[in-house]
């Protein structure tokens, strides 16, 4: 399984240019997507910090945090596609800033998945040690160590490079790809066992916690549906996630039928592949549920009320 696109970014073939009329229209449309769906995160994000109830609760925050996450990877990524078509190549430790930061961010996802999905468990399973176990201390704690985990995983490339590469490299301007940058063949290694390890585990703590949440619950109660539901959406989460990994493979089937439509098919796959998953998290997640959703229509009814209440004529 090839992982090489996990920075975020599909970068156009060196060989390959778009005209600029196409260039500026994918850019554009890229642009675009990436400010109406941060727009959206962005307003779940105040939403979450003008209402202290959010703040309180394990839930909500691992939600926000994932929610923030989405905002820094789809940032990242379309900064990174902007760069490819205008820029082309960039000096090295500023590119080694970004892919650090994208790579971190493509690895918190799934791990903050699985950390909702546990949440869910305590709550429905041992609601009695819920209050205990899922304090807001702890959540805070269990972030800080999702970020850890992305940086200690990506500590083993860096030295890899600093080993590998000579010092002329950091001095130098690349395409800022993954690929490009950490090309040895040990981080390829490295990148594609830690990354089917982490999967792995991931998808065991989805499948154990949605299964003993439907065998140990008794009864259909609403709670217990809703949470079967939930962990499903986190697996649906995750399937889209791991799309960012089977895109090489998918963009090798398409050139394969399609192989004068290099530049295009790049593109789509970025925008289905990096962009649109980033929507699926305020959608599933926040407007899903029935308090957020309540805190967010009352935000933004007021500031429709406020704003017509300013443009009235006195």
């Amino acid at each position: 399984m090839n992982f090489s696109s996990v920075n975020g970014s599909f970068i156009v073939a060196a060989s390959q240019r778009d005209t600029f009329t196409t260039a500026v229209t994918k850019n554009v449309i890229v642009a675009a997507l990436c400010i109406s769906i941060n727009y959206i995160n962005g307003t779940l994000v105040h939403t979450f910090r003008k209402h202290r109830v959010f703040s309180l609760s394990s839930r909500y925050i691992l939600f926000i945090h994932l929610v923030i996450n989405d905002m820094m990877q789809l940032t990242l990524s379309t900064l990174l596609h902007i760069i490819s078509y205008t820029l082309r190549t960039i000096n090295v430790p500023f590119c080694l800033i970004l892919l650090i930061v994208a790579i971190t961010n493509t690895l918190n996802t799934p791990l903050n998945l699985a950390g909702m999905a546990v949440e869910c468990y305590i709550a429905i399973c041992i609601p009695l040690r819920h209050g205990q176990i899922c304090t807001v201390r702890n959540t805070y704690v269990l972030i800080g160590l999702i970020w850890a985990a992305g940086a200690i995983s990506i500590l083993p490339d860096l030295f890899i490079l600093l080993v590998t590469e000579p010092l002329q490299f950091f001095h130098s301007e690349s395409l800022c790809s993954r690929d490009k940058v950490f090309r040895s063949t040990y981080s390829m290694k490295k990148r594609d066992t830690s990354h089917i390890v982490c999967l792995v585990l991931v998808w065991l703590t989805l499948f154990y916690t949605y299964f003993r949440i439907l065998f140990a619950a008794k009864g259909a109660t609403v709670n217990s549906k809703k949470a079967r539901n939930t962990i499903l959406l986190h697996g649906f989460q995750l399937l889209l996630c791991m799309l960012v990994y089977v895109g090489p493979m998918f963009k090798q089937g398409l050139l394969f039928l399609l192989p004068q439509q290099k530049l295009h098919i790049d593109f789509a796959i970025h925008v289905f592949i990096q962009i649109l998953p980033r929507f699926v998290s305020p959608v599933v997640y926040g407007l899903r549920d029935q308090m957020f959703r309540r805190h967010v229509r009352r935000y933004l009814l007021c500031k429709v009320s406020t704003s017509n209440q300013r443009t009235r004529p006195q």
